[in-house]
């Protein structure tokens, strides 16, 4: 059984015909940049965020970076964030003019450890990115208390979360801003780039919908610098579409997680763990593996598509050595940049493809054993 990391084609056939009459729409309305679709898919997202304000971007990078600009974080400025994590994260941070502050992450979540926020404090933070990973929220009471203390923005990196809850609150709504993207895998994902950027205060709405397009408080006069930064028409109308099936879709992949847990419970891998009171949406499926190559080069023979997210932590990529991070200075993040290894999982995916693929990891240990 040749069973593929994901599926894009088979996304977009389970609602193809919404989908083309969505696009058919935009194509007859004549109106392609910042028109009613993008407005729409704005208030709908914003409400599913438990949000006042959402503002549609180009893509997720422009999200994160569109929010620091909105908070005036620039050069001279620093930012704490995790080394574990897809590179956007340190990227908009960089092109912001700041410098990120990395930190390790909690070795079961994966995510930022809120207990080494005081040693990663000087006179110039500005601002915490808490990355919710994977399709988990990071531990976001702690990270909030301790930015208030300190006078910090929140701005949470929601690229992977699209659904997730903290307790109560739902991805998005825990900050003083969050950034998503829209990108093809994610569990709210267009056909092609985009992204936004969420927000409870009006004002901060108002600007960063200025900044996205040159900074026009009216058309052709910059009112400050900005940038082109816009979803487009048609990608809103396709996650218009896409939305109303978000949660039927993190449902699917919680189930297959959830099936997936049952049949590698007994095998040496470890497993994802949800942490009390939160609710993953499964955006990856990922586990460790001490042998990730070897399993990985074994699923790849029996026809299971893996991937790795990610197999070098930020800190140790050459376009960030600059930054002054040593080997072995972030160990739990490095360690497990050595071990991760993500399964096959999305909403379309049937439960047989997935006791094919654990069936697969168990022949693989028991031919070791």
């Amino acid at each position: 059984m040749q069973i593929p990391f994901i599926d894009l084609a088979a996304a977009y056939e389970a609602h193809q015909s919404d989908i083309d009459q969505a696009i058919q729409r935009v194509l007859d309305s004549g109106q392609y940049i910042l028109g009613q679709e993008v407005e729409q898919f704005e208030q709908a997202f914003a409400a599913f965020c438990d949000s006042g304000h959402a503002v549609g971007v180009a893509s997720g990078t422009d999200a994160l970076l569109l929010a620091l600009k909105a908070f005036d974080i620039g050069p001279g400025d620093e930012v704490i964030t995790v080394s574990h994590t897809a590179v956007a994260t340190a990227a908009a941070i960089v092109l912001s003019g700041a410098k990120p502050v990395l930190v390790d992450i909690d070795p079961r979540t994966l995510t930022l450890d809120s207990s080494l926020l005081p040693g990663a404090l000087t006179a110039r933070t500005r601002a915490v990115i808490p990355v919710h990973l994977y399709g988990q929220t990071a531990d976001m009471a702690p990270i909030r208390s301790f930015a208030m203390a300190h006078g910090l923005a929140v701005i949470e990196d929601c690229a992977q979360a699209h659904g997730a809850a903290y307790g109560s609150r739902i991805a998005g709504s825990m900050g003083d801003a969050a950034a998503f993207s829209f990108y093809p895998t994610k569990n709210l994902g267009a056909i092609g780039d985009g992204g936004a950027v969420v927000c409870r205060d009006g004002s901060l709405a108002g600007r960063l919908r200025e900044m996205r397009q040159y900074g026009w408080r009216e058309r052709y006069v910059s009112a400050e610098v900005g940038m082109n930064s816009r979803l487009d028409e048609l990608q809103a109308a396709i996650l218009r579409v896409r939305l109303a099936h978000l949660d039927a879709d993190n449902g699917a992949r919680r189930r297959l997680a959830a099936l997936y847990n049952e049949l590698l419970a007994d095998t040496p891998l470890a497993l994802p763990h949800e942490a009390h009171g939160q609710r993953h949406v499964y955006h990856l499926y990922v586990v460790q593996a001490p042998d990730r190559e070897a399993l990985r080069a074994y699923l790849s023979e029996r026809g299971t598509a893996t991937a790795v997210h990610y197999p070098v932590p930020v800190h140790l990529q050459p376009a960030y050595s600059h930054l002054g991070y040593e080997p072995g200075s972030l160990p739990v993040s490095e360690q497990t940049a050595e071990s991760v290894l993500s399964l096959p999982i999305f909403p379309q995916m049937e439960e047989v493809q997935v006791t094919a693929v654990a069936q697969a990891v168990r022949d693989y240990y028991r031919a070791g054993s």
